[in-house]
């Protein structure tokens, strides 16, 4: 979404100096400080500083100069592969108002259309690949992600073509506005890493009014670059926001 480090950022100062990181982990009634030491990525710091713990740090919001991680075992947030089957979920949650307002250049939310849209996806015959994000064991939304230079007319738009772009959407109103989009997109940045061990840049490029989603990225980790245009299905365009995320410096 601690024991005390010696940590220091490697940009210098006015004073000459080099800046320390602080970074702060949450459990329970409990915060656990200290600094980022060397080379060390924020992640990295935030699970030494919480070893003694149970469960895995998850940003919580890493864009002020305290990067904030919290452990809470008791909300498990997972990823798995999307399947033909979670189509009807997804028409669903693609009906919701708050998803629809930002999604509507995928087609009409009805079970044909999104069927019509993702299926290719699900089954592996397009460059995209669907998430299902569950928490505590429930389906509550997805994300797709793709490899931006596989969209060479998206990739020409954005500063890095090897980035990994994603999309995202929290589906069941009763998740919204609690913390979950960061928990979901921190599940997704780590498993990332993993699947794409050579990126060194993550994407994303919400509609510039979508003030929510641009929040939540920007907490774990994102930073917001270059507006542009994307063109729409309709042969108009949105003015997206360009956000990038530094893979070594936040997650090692």
């Amino acid at each position: 979404m601690l024991a005390t480090a010696e940590t220091w950022e490697t940009c210098p100062s006015l004073s000459g100096m080099v800046d320390q990181v602080h970074v702060v982990v949450r459990h329970g009634d409990r915060e656990l400080s200290g600094v980022v030491r060397g080379d060390e990525s924020w992640s990295a710091a935030a699970q030494r500083l919480a070893a003694t713990v149970m469960g895995e740090p998850t940003a919580v919001d890493l864009s002020a100069e305290t990067k904030r991680f919290a452990v809470d075992p008791d909300l498990r947030v997972v990823l798995r592969p999307m399947e033909r089957g979670d189509l009807p979920d997804v028409a669903r949650w693609r009906s919701a108002d708050l998803v629809h307002k930002w999604w509507f250049d995928d087609g009409s939310p009805d079970l044909e259309t999104v069927t019509q849209k993702y299926a290719p996806h699900i089954d592996g015959t397009t460059p995209t690949r669907m998430w299902v994000v569950e928490v505590n064991g429930r389906s509550v939304g997805f994300l797709q992600d793709y490899r931006l230079s596989d969209y060479p007319d998206f990739a020409l738009l954005t500063p890095d073509p090897d980035a990994i772009g994603v999309d995202y959407a929290i589906g069941e109103d009763a998740w919204i506005g609690k913390g979950l989009g960061a928990a979901m997109l921190w599940a997704w940045l780590r498993r990332t890493r993993k699947r794409f061990p050579d990126a060194t840049t993550y994407f994303a490029a919400p509609d510039h009014r979508n003030a929510a989603s641009l929040r939540v990225l920007e907490k774990v980790g994102f930073r917001q670059g270059t507006w542009f245009d994307e063109p729409l299905s309709d042969g108009t365009s949105a003015t997206v926001v360009g956000c990038a995320f530094d893979v070594r410096r936040v997650l090692g």
